[in-house]
């Protein structure tokens, strides 16, 4: 395997993108060029970007184009496309694939066949005049591609699994510079390592996925007081286990800044936020409901019928980038014990520089799926918080207090698309059980011989 180069250096660099800008149709930019920070700016404002160069692919010749530039002068290559990530590229060349913004519903098969730089809001509005709706993320504000190449845990999981579970087909470019279509029997190994391994070995450019038949659903957000998070969530601990498969419940504790975005009774303030997807008539979510509201009174309650294209509702995820930082990890089970130790490491009674602390429901589907190298668990914990220079240290040690808080319920494994790049610089396989880690490693390298692509990133190579 060819050991990876730093940057191209200054006195080769010009000649270099040079030869760059005649490989491919779309934009290439310099470290240099003004329009570089616009080119890598998402969702996510924390990552750092130093890029030797960006590519704007316009399509799969050009992400295979660039990734055989990169391959031959030893340089990585690094991915991104709606931002949300919290990986910053440095000393690669940058791909972006936002322009790749094909999305084909096919009514009749059921599926829809997205660019990678498509989000699941296009895709929401273009299936539902077929009464079509997706499994997508928390916010349909994510890609589709990131969301499903990192498994997929969304809020209707317990009814439709994961997101990759509904993937069908990809193009993807690998770090030999290839073009391959992979799917469930064209090369399998491929196609299942690029559901969970993110870019490991490859870097998708199209992907179909299946779409379900839902039109509305009864759910949406009820926010408590932080003095009743303890009877909140030990109540919810207890109601979880009740619910059938068509209902996707989570909770969080949230801390709200005190800003104009924030509606008016949670500015500020430290809350208990419940998440509900029921995927069933109004008359029977409100009898599925009722029991957390009779909890403790409620300071909003925004649980109604609504239509799919609403999803964001539930999580009522922030829409304006910010600078983020996320982990978590996998429970194999959540007690009464599981809560106590969460209040006492994350309660309301810290002051903490956490946006949320949130436990997600899986069962079900979620946990039958077999598609990617995904770990599957019942119960997810996920902790999100603002990534600014001052915070910069304390942040991770917080959070991973919280994280070994858990640990007795955790198998150790975290999400890739919730894993810091602390988390995976400390812990190379949290990501994947040992058999999906050893069978990920394998397809790398057959197929990114020189460890081009994320593999090293995401501790692979």
């Amino acid at each position: 395997m060819t050991e990876l180069a730093g940057p191209v250096s200054e006195t080769t660099s010009t000649r270099e993108i040079a030869d760059l800008r005649r490989a491919v149709s779309g934009p290439v930019w310099d470290p240099g060029d003004v329009d570089v920070v616009a080119e890598l700016a998402g969702f996510n404002l924390a990552p750092r970007h130093e890029p030797v160069a960006v590519v704007g692919a316009t399509s799969a010749d050009d992400v295979a184009a660039a990734v055989r530039w990169a391959r031959a002068r030893g340089v990585g290559v690094g991915v991104i496309a709606t931002g949300h990530a919290d990986f910053s590229h440095r000393g690669v060349l940058v791909v972006s694939t936002k322009r790749l913004d094909r999305c084909d519903v096919d009514p009749v098969a059921r599926t829809v066949t997205v660019g990678a730089g498509v989000k699941w809001a296009r895709v929401l509005e273009a299936a539902a005049p077929h009464g079509l709706s997706a499994v997508t993320g928390s916010s349909s504000d994510v890609g589709v591609v990131g969301f499903s190449t990192g498994g997929g845990i969304g809020p209707v999981v317990s009814r439709y699994g994961y997101g990759c579970d509904r993937v069908r087909h990809m193009r993807v470019v690998t770090g030999d510079g290839q073009s391959r279509e992979v799917s469930p029997t064209q090369d399998p190994e491929l196609f299942h390592a690029m559901l969970g391994g993110k870019d490991a070995a490859g870097i998708v450019v199209e992907m179909t996925v299946e779409l379900v038949e839902m039109t509305r659903f009864y759910g949406g957000a009820i926010f408590f007081d932080a003095a009743d998070a303890a009877a909140v969530m030990h109540a919810w601990r207890q109601w979880q286990p009740t619910l059938r498969e068509n209902t996707t419940t989570s909770i969080a504790i949230l801390r709200m800044p005190d800003m104009e975005a924030v509606p008016p009774p949670l500015r500020g303030r430290t809350v208990v936020h419940l998440r509900v997807a029921h995927l069933g008539p109004e008359i029977e979510g409100l009898e599925v409901v009722r029991p957390m509201r009779l909890v403790a009174t409620p300071i909003m309650d925004m649980v109604e019928e609504m239509p799919a294209v609403a999803m964001d509702a539930v999580h009522c995820d922030p829409t304006d980038p910010l600078p983020a930082w996320a982990t978590g990890g996998f429970l194999q089970s959540v007690d009464a014990g599981t809560i106590d130790a969460l209040l006492e490491a994350a309660g309301p009674q810290h002051e903490l520089p956490l946006i949320m602390v949130e436990l997600r429901a899986i069962g079900g589907a979620g946990m039958r799926g077999t598609a990617g190298c995904m770990p599957r668990a019942p119960y997810l914990l996920g902790i999100v918080a603002p990534m600014v220079p001052p915070l910069e240290q304390v942040v991770p040690a917080v959070a991973h207090g919280i994280v070994d808080a858990l640990a007795p319920w955790s198998d150790g494994s975290v999400p890739v698309n919730f894993a810091s790049p602390q988390t995976i610089a400390a812990r190379p396989g949290a990501c994947w059980s040992d058999e999906a880690r050893a069978g990920l490693i394998d397809v790398s390298r057959r197929v990114d011989p020189d460890g081009v692509l994320g593999g090293r990133r995401l501790g692979l190579r």
